[in-house]
C-alpha cells in the first residue's frame, strides 16, 4: 500500500512525532493510523528505556490553582536541556499533569504517575514516555506538591 504525504501528515499533527518515523509506522502498518499510533507508543517505551539512564538536570516548576481558588498544586518536571523546558509542548504537558494533580489529588508520586491524565486516556507514566519518544530527551516527574486552603 503507497503511503501519502497527507497521511504521513496527519499522523504527525496528532502524535508530534518526527515525519520519518510516522512514515515508518504508517509503511508497518499497512496505512492504518490507529495502528501506526500503537507501533509509535511501543516505540517510544523501547526509546524512554533507553533514556532512563540520562540525567534530567533542567526543567521547570510550574504552579496552578484550582478554579475554586481552594487547592494549588506545585509540580517539578525536569527535562536534558533548558531548551526542552522552554518548549510549547513540554509546558502543555506540565500543565496537564498539574490539572491531573489538581483532580485526583495523589497523595505520592507513583500515585500520580497512575492517574489518568487530564484531557486524555493514558496515564500520567505513559504520556511521560510518549513525551520522550516525541521530544527526544528523558523527562523526569521530580516532585509536587498539593496546598489546600487560602
Amino acid at each position: 500500500m503507497a503511503i501519502t504525504a497527507q497521511q504521513v501528515n496527519d499522523l504527525r499533527k496528532k502524535t508530534g512525532i518526527g515525519m520519518m518515523e510516522c512514515k515508518k509506522a504508517l509503511v508497518e502498518a499497512n496505512g492504518d493510523a490507529d495502528e501506526a499510533i500503537k507501533i509509535l507508543r511501543e516505540k517510544g517505551l523501547a526509546v524512554a528505556a533507553k533514556k532512563a539512564d540520562r540525567v534530567a538536570a533542567e526543567g521547570v516548576v510550574d504552579v496552578m490553582k484550582s478554579e475554586d481558588g481552594l487547592t494549588t498544586a506545585v509540580l517539578e518536571v525536569n527535562s536534558e536541556t533548558d531548551f526542552v523546558a522552554k518548549n510549547a509542548t513540554f509546558k502543555a504537558f506540565v500543565r496537564d499533569i498539574l490539572a491531573t494533580i489538581i483532580k485526583n489529588k495523589p497523595a505520592t508520586l507513583e500515585a500520580l504517575l497512575e492517574c489518568t491524565i487530564e484531557g486524555g486516556e493514558l496515564t500520567v507514566e505513559q504520556a511521560r514516555k510518549d513525551k520522550v519518544f516525541s521530544i527526544g530527551e528523558n523527562i523526569t516527574i521530580r516532585r509536587f506538591q498539593i496546598i489546600e486552603g487560602t
